[in-house]
């Protein structure tokens, strides 16, 4: 039973209710310790709207899709993205994740082709390719018995299907080295995201001279892929070749070295660690729950007849689709966007001033029980056609919402669906022994310290 709030019409904004803090942090240290938990508590001590300062950035908690709906579709041209996306920019600079109006629209019109369902169609093999690539070596860890950590094998494979889709280029040769530097970036960008009094990344400190280090790595290899397609030594139609023949309408100008760079740097960030995060969660669930095996290996099965799984076959794997987005409200990879009012507006009936920052949480939302009955359980039937009819669209936003919804959320979808199956197809994955799940919320949500799991071939 799914329950709207809608504010009731009034002529006097009211302020948001909110924690009082006499600190000068605010609510900083909360943030540090257990971000998941004081956006959980924010909610349900507040409320829908709820007023919070984080030293001296005073925002609002908006959880109710009708609040999130206002903001990120009604009155979308009002908000840009928040102060937290500026850390990113060392890493992105002005990519689609980063840029904001006409500069954005213009990005993001030359990239849509790239994630037509046309396209998308003719990716799958390279998917499913690099995925088989991975089983195989895993035959090796299930005859000896010995764990593998799930989340680095499905950072090592994300990265080469994004490689190979949307740039057609082999990083397995440097796969190493850039998902060390990922890492590297990622923790840095996170670290400076929670921690408000650090140096600037111009001081040469050991944590500043490590994040210089793997970006010098990572812009090496981007730079390169980039000057070999200006040579024309790499013939594709991909998303860099779109994105490199594009011409502004006006001037006729086209992309320079390092607008390509931090379009394709955006693609590594967002194409890769967000989806083997999911995947790690989504065969950690799995494991935890026998009757959602049975049922993902029982279709599978009846699907596919033991053959790879095509592009024709996802409609159907309705039920592992069902495994895919449940995961994703459990632990959606952006689990909290922010974004910062141009001008004051009303939300919910409350008053958002000029320049205070707007935060989403899906990680609040997809948990809040007035919309989802059980929150914490793990219940794929939720997205039965049935069941899902009738849910506020903004309940679920795993890829955002509004006009700058991912770019890449279908990609994303039909990728953890075909993995998913295609490892269900040949093996069962069980947790290691004694090693507790817990999710660490950085710039993204991941299983802290790892997945370890013992696999074992079907037989």
């Amino acid at each position: 039973m799914f329950q709207q709030k809608t504010a009731s019409p009034t002529t006097t904004l009211r302020m948001a209710p909110g924690s009082r803090s006499f600190s000068p942090l605010g609510q900083l240290r909360d943030l540090q310790s257990d971000p998941l938990n004081w956006l959980t508590a924010l909610r349900a001590k507040h409320g829908d709207v709820a007023r919070t300062r984080v030293f001296i950035w005073t925002s609002y908690l908006v959880a109710h899709p009708d609040g999130i709906k206002h903001v990120l579709q009604e009155n979308y041209t009002n908000y840009h993205k928040g102060f937290l996306y500026e850390f990113l920019k060392p890493v992105v600079g002005t990519g689609l994740l980063t840029s904001e109006d006409g500069f954005w629209k213009r990005q993001r019109r030359i990239a849509q082709p790239a994630f037509h369902r046309k396209t998308l169609a003719s990716l799958v093999t390279t998917m499913t390719g690099e995925t088989t690539d991975m089983l195989d070596r895993w035959h090796r860890a299930a005859e000896d018995e010995r764990p593998l950590d799930v989340l680095s094998e499905f950072m090592a494979l994300t990265l080469e299907i994004v490689s190979k889709t949307m740039l057609t280029t082999d990083v397995s040769e440097e796969t190493d080295t850039v998902r060390d530097s990922v890492v590297v970036l990622r923790d840095h960008v996170g670290y400076r995201a929670f921690h408000v009094f650090t140096l600037p990344e111009r001081f040469p400190t050991p944590r500043n001279m490590r994040f210089h280090r793997a970006l010098r790595a990572v812009d090496r290899i981007v730079y390169r892929m980039i000057e070999r397609r200006r040579r024309g030594e790499v013939q594709a139609d991909d998303l860099l070749s779109m994105l490199l023949n594009a011409r502004d309408e006006e001037t006729g100008e086209g992309m320079d070295d390092k607008q390509l760079r931090d379009e394709v740097m955006t693609v590594f960030l967002a194409g890769h660690e967000t989806t083997a995060n999911a995947l790690s969660f989504a065969v950690y669930l799995v494991s935890q729950h026998p009757d959602v095996e049975e049922r993902v290996t029982a279709e599978v099965d009846a699907a596919l007849s033991g053959r790879t799984p095509a592009f024709e076959d996802v409609p159907s794997l309705p039920y592992t689709r069902m495994v895919v987005e449940e995961t994703l409200r459990l632990y959606p990879p952006a689990y909290a966007f922010a974004r910062r009012a141009l001008e004051d507006d009303e939300v919910l009936g409350y008053r958002v001033p000029k320049d205070a920052g707007v935060l989403i949480s899906p990680w609040v939302t997809h948990r809040h029980p007035d919309l989802w009955h059980q929150p914490e359980r793990f219940d794929p039937e939720r997205f039965a056609p049935e069941r899902a009819n009738g849910r506020p669209r903004f309940a679920y936003l795993p890829f955002g919402g509004g006009p700058r919804q991912c770019i890449g959320n279908e990609f994303a979808i039909m990728e953890l669906v075909l993995v998913l199956a295609t490892i269900a197809q040949r093996f069962r994955l069980r947790l290691a022994p004694g090693h507790a799940v817990e999710p660490e919320p950085v710039i993204t949500l991941r299983p802290k310290g790892g997945l370890p799991m013992t696999v074992t071939a079907r037989s």
